[in-house]
């Protein structure tokens, strides 16, 4: 039998598997990040890197010294959080070299809605709310920081306050108002 239809290591099952929910770029796209974003991504790769690696390899090393090692629950899921971990840290050192910075405060056209502004909407119904528009690695919906690639952000670029921006949204097609834009 061809070894391509032959999974001959289960230990590494989940190897394969995508290591983020990041979504991808479009291509040709730069990384684009805000300074606190780069700021949060570097301090997770510190800590990952200086505390919970030598830790966990601690752990693993104490384990695979008591002995058999098929049944060590200690070292079998020690050894696979240290894949775990490593692939973070492959991810996130990828990520933070190949970002590009952007700093919303040194933005110089404050009336028009670009990457970093704090926008205010307001719908149809007299609902307000607040996003800020960042890249694709710190992107959080319930903390309304919304991706440079998402619908909504992409409908509020070079708007206007005042101005209202129709899009697409997995509710429907959406109308809102600008009423406010301010860079942080």
């Amino acid at each position: 039998m061809n070894k391509a239809f032959v999974k001959e290591d289960g230990a590494d099952a989940d190897e394969d598997a995508a290591p983020d929910a990041a979504p991808a770029l479009p291509p040709g796209a730069r990384n684009y990040m805000t300074r606190q974003g780069h700021a949060r991504l570097g301090a997770e790769l510190a800590h990952l890197v200086k505390t919970e690696r030598p830790a966990l390899v601690q752990t693993v090393a104490w384990a695979a010294a008591n002995g058999d090692r098929s049944e060590n629950g200690d070292y079998i899921y020690g050894k696979k959080r240290l894949r775990e971990i490593d692939r973070r840290i492959r991810f996130l050192m990828k990520r933070l070299e190949g970002a590009e910075v952007v700093d919303p405060a040194a933005q110089e056209n404050v009336e028009q809605v670009f990457f970093g502004a704090t926008v205010t909407v307001c719908d149809a119904d007299g609902v307000e709310a607040v996003y800020q528009i960042v890249g694709v690695d710190e992107a959080d919906a319930g903390q309304g920081r919304i991706s440079w690639i998402s619908p909504l952000a992409r409908a509020l670029l070079k708007a206007r306050e005042g101005d209202a921006v129709r899009f697409l949204s997995p509710a429907g097609p959406r109308e809102l108002e600008i009423t406010g834009i301010a860079y942080r």
